[in-house]
């Protein structure tokens, strides 16, 4: 009797554990939610990278995103010739073909993969006062509509976003810098984005982009 008494009282207990901990965890996603707060970006020497060469450790970022006629969008992400720094960088060909008809197209840096804000994935960046990155055109005169960061919507949307552009690319590699004062830098899932068209583009483009990362 004593064996089912304290069955009983073992089993009881456990769903009244197991019901805290069901409330408990509910009461966490809430406030996560409510509060959208990305994971700890951690700054090495005021340095936090999206991009630096295939592979690298130091990557936060995935180019997956990619938009509008992406059928129209070539990259290699470990092209060797003639990157800033380091043994490579990211090539881009964009023919201007408009293979779904958009007449547009733009790659999204995301986290994780393919993340277009319908699951949590962002970094806290607080702190960043700039994005930074090089990037030059094949010949020069290649224009990028909008280079920015962050603007992704959905459930886990990027607590806000930056950009600058149009800018006429030169053959020359160029540093170019978003600034992000006063932002709100909480949760960012869109890391780096660049968008063109065939407008500004008719007969397609090449360009490159090395080195992208937010500085404090």
């Amino acid at each position: 009797m004593k064996k089912l008494v304290s069955l009983f009282v073992a089993v009881m207990l456990g769903f009244v554990l197991s019901g805290s901990v069901a409330a408990q965890t509910e009461e966490m996603d809430d406030y996560g939610d409510d509060t959208l707060i990305g994971k700890a970006a951690n700054f090495i020497e005021g340095v936090f990278g999206v991009y630096y060469e295939r592979g690298d450790r130091r990557n936060h970022y995935v180019p997956s995103g990619w938009m509008g006629d992406y059928g129209d969008i070539k990259m290699n992400e470990n092209w060797k010739e003639g990157a800033y720094e380091g043994n490579s960088c990211i090539k881009f060909t964009y023919s201007a073909e408009a293979k779904q008809g958009a007449n547009w197209c733009g790659v999204f840096w995301q986290n994780p993969s393919n993340n277009w804000g319908e699951k949590k994935g962002g970094f806290d960046l607080t702190g960043a006062t700039k994005l930074t990155f090089w990037a030059r055109g094949e010949k020069g005169g290649e224009r990028l509509q909008e280079f920015k960061m962050g603007g992704l919507g959905g459930t886990y949307p990027d607590s806000d976003s930056a950009s600058i552009g149009p800018i006429d690319l030169t053959a020359q590699w160029q540093q170019y810098t978003v600034d992000l004062t006063g932002l709100d830098l909480s949760y960012v899932n869109g890391g780096f984005c660049w968008a063109t068209n065939s407008d500004n583009n008719p007969e397609g483009a090449v360009f490159y982009l090395d080195n992208i990362r937010y500085e404090q």
